[in-house]
């Protein structure tokens, strides 16, 4: 795991930082299905003072469970819209450095590059793992789309305006996918060491019969209970 930079930063410093970082993320394509796919979700306490974090293991691709783990933090920078992932992926991050097994993707309930400056949480916690990592979020941050029809399995391109300041071309961020038919659609893009068309692959492999895919819908459940067992 690389230790990119430390967490004590202003608002400012932290947007320079994501928009150094952001060139980093690798969009190259997986050479091999992965063999064990971990799920990460947060959750905050009542009081706004303390953040949980869960992964669960599964393996495909029968998704058997192999492993899960949790971890709390107390928060050290303040909710500010697009730098969610400086609130959220210390935590994240103290809890996979507990996995005993190792997982060649990550999927996260939060976005990859599918953000204002292309570095969401699934991207940042990508470049800290240094493995393929996908973000799936619930709804959207940026951009636009047209919606993708009915049935599961399908999907439209998610596009935005270039995040470099002097382009004025859309580029493609992330993907809207229907991973149930006539169910409200997810939104996918790139983490980190995987193209998009494995990011939606691997996405629609591992939902079953929910919206959201295992991994993330498993870690929901577990740092729900993780936050309700807490003082």
């Amino acid at each position: 795991m690389k230790a990119l930079h430390n967490w004590n930063l202003s608002y400012s410093e932290a947007r320079e930082l994501q928009a150094r970082l952001a060139p980093r993320v690798q969009l190259t394509r997986l050479r091999k299905a992965p063999r064990l796919i971990v799920g990460l979700d947060c959750a905050f306490s009542k009081d706004g003072k303390k953040i949980f974090a869960a992964a669960v293991v599964l393996k495909p691709p029968d998704l058997e469970l192999v492993e899960t783990v949790g971890a709390t933090r107390r928060v050290n920078f303040p909710y500010i819209p697009g730098l969610l992932s400086f609130r959220e992926a210390p935590v994240c991050i103290a809890t996979a450095e507990k996995l005993k097994s190792r997982p060649d993707v990550y999927i996260v309930d939060g976005q990859g590059i599918a953000h204002p400056r292309r570095l969401g949480l699934a991207a940042h916690l990508g470049l800290f793992l240094n493995k393929p990592t996908i973000g799936c979020a619930k709804s959207r941050l940026t951009g636009s789309f047209e919606e993708p029809s009915a049935q599961k399995g399908a999907y439209s391109l998610l596009k935005a305006k270039s995040a470099v300041a002097s382009e004025t071309r859309q580029e493609t961020i992330g993907a809207v996918v229907r991973t149930r038919t006539n169910v409200k659609p997810v939104f996918v893009s790139v983490g980190n060491r995987c193209l998009l068309a494995d990011a939606i692959r691997i996405t629609l492999a591992c939902t079953t019969r929910y919206r959201l895919p295992e991994p993330t819908r498993l870690a929901h459940q577990l740092v729900s209970k993780i936050k309700a067992q807490a003082r």
